[in-house]
């Protein structure tokens, strides 16, 4: 009974608009004030308890670290250096999306301030060039999907510490799927703009002196997630204190190697990482409590009970997944998602011996496509607000790019070894 009223009054609160982590809050409350065995001090203990953690540190570093890049001209540079690869392709200012996204993946891990920062950058240059803004805005949402599972994403650390997974493992599954995400993209993109004829002129070749310049530019950058990955798989350190070292690797190009940060930047770039931080934590902190009220009516073991009675094979409770996360994703937001589906999906793991790291890839892909998507897309409102784009414009000039991810997610659960090969081979 208590469990009924939380969640009807946790839907409510949802369709009225009321932030995630104060609707979770509220049902939370709800269902400790109906159930005589349980005081309210002790879902604050487990609210605390939840943020009580080291692995969580990790998070809150590379927030750090993304939102400096942007202080200290390694953003600059790396779309320098995509734009440099990029510069003979059909379309090639489409492509440079496709690429920084990618690469920005290894550095900033989070995918609404990649897809802010692009937003502002790349949007008006492609209106300028022939793309319509429909079209520019739904591939910068589309390509910041990258972010999440190349390493140091966020959704990585966090589905890792939520299920227990071996976070180091995590960003290894990540690269090659994020890889088949990049090449889909650029893909698309040429085939659009042949279709279209945008930016189909021949350019001039780079030369070698460019080549070597652009590259000394980005080289720097592009050794963090290297250093980030290396270290972590051979022990060096965890992957909080990757975190850390992300941001004096951040603060040592910015301030001694580029010398384009000033103090007041500095300033700047740690007062938006508390409130992106902030608003972060304050949902893990309220997914934990309702994790914590699911765990107690056994709602996992019902649910895994249930779905092996009805789904019989791996394959079929990947699509079964696939499609529940889907509509999931439209209307939760996807931290709060893996905060509270991680423990449901983990018994379930089990039954149908899938590994979780193949798994935790396929989760984050599926519910990274509900951003994109109506009626409480992040990514989407996040792209539209700042291009003033219309929601049904963007819609529609989105459908291309969710089916690709779709049909990357299905190759993803349907061939382990797209996220399986780097783990096991390092």
């Amino acid at each position: 009974m208590a469990l009924s009223v939380a969640l009807v009054i946790l839907l409510g609160l949802f369709l009225l608009n009321v932030p995630i982590a104060f609707a979770l809050i509220i049902s939370s409350v709800v269902y400790v004030l109906f159930n005589d065995g349980y005081s309210s001090e002790i879902l604050v203990q487990r609210m605390i308890g939840g943020l009580e953690s080291v692995p969580l540190l990790a998070i809150i570093f590379f927030i750090t670290a993304g939102i400096l890049m942007n202080y200290t001209g390694i953003t600059s540079r790396m779309l320098r250096f995509a734009q440099m690869i990029t510069k003979r392709l059909p379309g090639s200012l489409a492509q440079v999306n496709v690429v920084l996204s990618t690469l920005m993946g290894g550095l900033s891990g989070s995918n609404i301030a990649d897809a802010a920062m692009q937003s502002k950058i790349l949007v008006p240059e492609m209106e300028k060039r022939g793309y319509s803004r429909a079209f520019s805005t739904a591939l910068t949402a589309g390509t910041s999907l990258i972010t999440p599972i190349i390493p140091p994403g966020i959704a990585l650390i966090l589905y890792g510490f939520i299920g227990n997974v071996s976070i180091g493992s995590m960003f290894l599954a990540g690269i090659v799927p994020g890889a088949i995400l990049c090449i889909s993209f650029m893909v698309y993109v040429h085939f659009y703009a042949k279709k279209h004829n945008i930016e189909t002129e021949k350019q001039e070749k780079t030369t070698l002196k460019d080549f070597l310049l652009t590259s000394k530019d980005a080289f720097l950058a592009l050794l963090l997630p290297i250093i980030i990955i290396g270290g972590i798989r051979f022990g060096i350190f965890s992957a909080t204190e990757a975190g850390v070292i992300a941001v004096f690797y951040a603060l040592f190009l910015g301030l001694i190697v580029y010398r384009e940060m000033k103090l007041s930047q500095l300033i700047s770039a740690l007062i938006e990482t508390v409130h992106t931080a902030a608003s972060i934590l304050v949902i893990i902190a309220a997914g934990t409590a309702f994790a914590w009220v699911l765990t107690l009516e056994q709602v996992p073991q019902r649910m895994t009970m249930l779905m092996t009675e009805y789904v019989s094979s791996p394959m079929t409770f990947f699509l079964v997944v696939l499609v529940f996360l889907l509509i999931i994703g439209m209307f939760i937001e996807g931290n709060v998602t893996i905060i509270i589906l991680t423990p449901l999906f983990m018994p379930m793991l089990l039954q149908y011996g899938i590994d979780p790291v193949h798994f935790g890839i396929f989760f984050i892909v599926c519910i990274s496509i509900g951003t994109l998507t109506p009626p409480l897309g992040t990514v989407m409102y996040t792209t539209c607000s700042i291009t003033n784009t219309k929601v049904e414009k963007f819609v529609v000039a989105s459908l291309p790019f969710l089916i690709l991810l779709v049909v990357v997610a299905l190759l993803i659960a349907f061939i382990p070894s797209l996220s399986m090969w780097m783990p096991n081979t390092f």
